[in-house]
């Protein structure tokens, strides 16, 4: 098999896609198991009951041979929150970081861990590790811990820990920093002008600090600095996840992408050109919120290996780094059980600590 052959046949290991419905169709499981596909993302549309979703995710790993499937969510807390009915209801970000208790921020870690591994989730797309700097940045102010470096890394690294010991990989977001922007990367391309220097000071100490208490995963940010990089934003850009993120860490964490269907991404780049250089730029995961999206970048990817326009070896690396992480963390695996459920869902033990953080912020906001 050629090099371009092995790329192509490597290729799926590297998404993770959404996809419509409570189940698995049967156009879904195809492309899942076709392609090879790396995982899958779940949103509140795919989330009915915590039965519901385990059947749905039990249906999704069967479609994959070999290696599990990665099964994501943005779980939260607060108004970012994919699983509710049945789920104990985490409190926001800024919340739990009003209550300044690294230790209620652990437990609160394992509940959401411990919930969501019940039901067969693995990875996490949390915590957010932005600081809340620019005031005027009413989308992401309620999903950050706090308005400083010091504090938002206590809460960050608490929330690390809590998901590794339940066994679900937490995957700090969104790097190098979005607590600074005006507008949403869902729909326009942020622009920071913050120095390397402050950069290197206050926004990525909670990333750095997160990556040395054993979090593995970084998602990147749709946002572009032109004191780092005046083409690209940090996920299509080398010069950030080269310079800031890989050199910076002994650790070789496992880069994803933020979902490249936002605007901010295919206004500005189109769907096939940001998919060739997120990998290029280093990004070994590329998120797709919709299956239809997914194949039209699978399909384009497969035509820049064959056309020569990406590198065969970026792929087959990417791949080799996935691979050998799902191997350490998913392996030997094992399916979520109907019967276990109950025992570890919504029981009243979480709801007495989440009504502890509640009292503890009383307490702290008195204070002031």
């Amino acid at each position: 098999m050629s090099t371009i052959e092995d790329a192509k046949n490597q290729l799926g290991e590297l998404f993770i896609i959404g996809f419509n419905g409570f189940e698995l169709s049967d156009d879904t499981s195809a492309f899942l198991s076709q392609a090879k596909i790396g995982g899958v993302i779940l949103f509140a549309a795919n989330y009915d009951n915590p039965a519901q979703v385990t059947e749905l995710i039990r249906q999704a790993q069967e479609s994959r041979s070999g290696l599990p499937l990665w099964i994501a969510v943005d779980h939260e807390g607060g108004k970012v929150q994919r699983f509710r009915k049945g789920f104990t209801q985490i409190p926001s970000a800024e919340t739990i970081g009003k209550a300044n208790s690294p230790k209620l921020t652990f437990q609160i870690s394992e509940i959401m861990a411990t919930e969501l591994r019940a039901v067969g989730v693995n990875l996490n797309f949390c915590p957010v590790a932005d600081i809340w700097t620019n005031p005027k940045n009413t989308v992401l102010n309620t999903r950050t811990y706090g308005q400083t470096e010091d504090h938002v890394s206590k809460m960050v690294t608490a929330m690390v820990r809590g998901h590794v010991i339940q066994k679900v990989q937490p995957c700090i977001k969104h790097f190098p920093g979005h607590g600074d922007t005006f507008v949403d990367s869902h729909f326009v391309l942020p622009k920071v002008n913050t120095p390397i220097d402050v950069l290197q000071n206050r926004e990525l100490k909670p990333f750095y600090k997160a990556l040395r208490s054993h979090c593995s995963c970084v998602m990147t940010a749709h946002i572009l600095n032109p004191t780092i990089d005046p083409d690209f934003p940090a996920t299509l850009s080398k010069k950030t996840i080269q310079n800031l993120l890989k050199q910076q860490n002994r650790a070789s964490p496992i880069i994803i992408s933020d979902d490249l269907e936002m605007k901010a991404i295919t206004d500005n780049y189109g769907l096939a050109d940001a998919s060739r250089l997120a990998l290029e730029a280093g990004c070994d995961i590329l998120i797709y919120k919709t299956e239809a999206t997914a194949r039209k970048a699978y399909d384009a990817l497969l035509k820049s290996l064959e056309d020569n326009k990406l590198d065969p070896g970026i792929v087959i690396e990417a791949a080799k780094h996935v691979r050998t992480f799902k191997q350490s963390t998913l392996m030997p695996y094992e399916p979520p059980a109907m019967t276990e459920l109950s025992t570890k869902i919504g029981i009243e033990e979480y709801k007495k600590v989440i009504e502890q953080l509640a009292s503890e912020v009383r307490k702290q906001m008195s204070k002031i």
